[in-house]
């Protein structure tokens, strides 16, 4: 009978002491490895939209030649600041022109008005004069009843005559008087009609040289000095502060978590974190398919328009897609 060969045990292999920390720094390089590069999972509450604004288009209502420009391309500006000036030189010849019509009107108004103060003296002195001869013609009349006779017929017909003529004076002064006071409203008229002019004109030289009607950012210029600006094109574009907004995209089934009211955080590349807008517009009309060239993914295809007022309008530039979340957890890592 075969004896069974016996072997000795197998001994366990263990790994050296100084084998343990490299292997604990690989686990970490892993995990960190792993969080770094693992693809970032989009939130249900993230949303992609862009950056709008109703700009401000400030133009000359009357044909010129650009002057000055006063601002540049990118440059903030603060309400009242100067824009830029068409020639004024027309416009100021037609300025100089009604100040010359109000002074004629004027003196106009001045001559009527002596003309008026004569017609008055003689109304009074026709209306005396037709009194006295009326009085007279009474006395001799009354004397002729009492006593035919007593009076010469002649001296009454003298008298009468003198009377009627007295009466046609003073109603000759009366339509004179009615005449120049006519004349001093007609020259009153036409002051005031001057006056009208020359506000026009002011008015218009005043807007040859706009300023910002808001505070906001130069976006563009049309025209250089020199060159001929039809009337009402625009010279310069501004870009407001208080005009900036995000636009975005809610589906149907969240529209109603974002009301008018609402902070949300947006975020953008090379934008500085903690950016928050205040949404204060959502759209009543529904949209299929989101008009923006930016959207990634759209979960739902019914969408409503959100627009949202940013903490920093200054700090985004029109046309800029951004990123929109409910919370800043939702936000991807840029």
């Amino acid at each position: 009978m075969a004896e069974t060969a016996s072997f000795p045990p197998r001994e366990r292999r263990r790994l050296p002491p100084q084998a343990l920390p490299v292997l604990a720094v690989v686990a970490v390089l892993a995990v960190v490895l792993w969080l770094v590069l693992k693809p970032h999972r989009r939130s249900d509450e993230l949303f992609t939209g862009y950056v709008v604004s109703e700009n401000i288009f400030m133009a000359s209502p009357v044909a010129g030649t650009v002057a000055t420009i006063a601002v540049r391309r990118g440059q903030s500006v603060a309400p009242g600041a100067p824009l830029f000036r068409i020639d004024p030189t027309v416009r100021a010849a037609e300025a100089d022109r009604a100040r010359a019509q109000i002074t004629a009107n004027q003196a106009s108004v001045a001559g009527q008005q002596a003309a008026l103060a004569r017609a008055r003296a003689d109304l009074a002195a026709a209306v005396a004069d037709a009194e006295r001869s009326g009085a007279e013609l009474s006395r001799l009349s009354a004397a002729q009843r009492e006593k035919p006779g007593s009076v010469a017929q002649l001296q009454i017909d003298q008298t009468r005559a003198t009377h009627l003529a007295a009466l046609g004076r003073r109603d000759a002064a009366r339509t004179q008087l009615g005449a120049a006071a006519a004349a001093i409203e007609g020259a009153q008229a036409q002051v005031t009609e001057a006056r009208a002019g020359l506000s026009a004109a002011q008015r218009e030289l005043d807007e040859l040289a706009p300023t910002a009607p808001r505070a906001g950012r130069i976006d563009d210029i049309m025209f250089k000095p020199g060159e001929t600006v039809p009337p009402n094109v625009p010279v310069v574009t501004i870009v407001p502060t208080d005009e900036i907004r995000v636009r975005f995209y809610v589906p149907q089934a969240l529209v109603n978590g974002y009301p008018p009211g609402r902070r949300v955080v947006i975020g953008c590349d090379g934008c500085r974190q903690g950016m928050t807008a205040v949404i204060d517009f959502v759209s009543s009309r529904p949209e299929y398919t989101p008009p923006v060239i930016y959207s990634l993914d759209a979960r739902q295809k019914l969408v409503f328009l959100v627009e949202a007022v940013p903490s920093a309008p200054l700090a985004l530039t029109p046309g800029q897609p951004m990123d929109v979340a409910g919370a800043l957890r939702d936000l991807p890592r840029r």
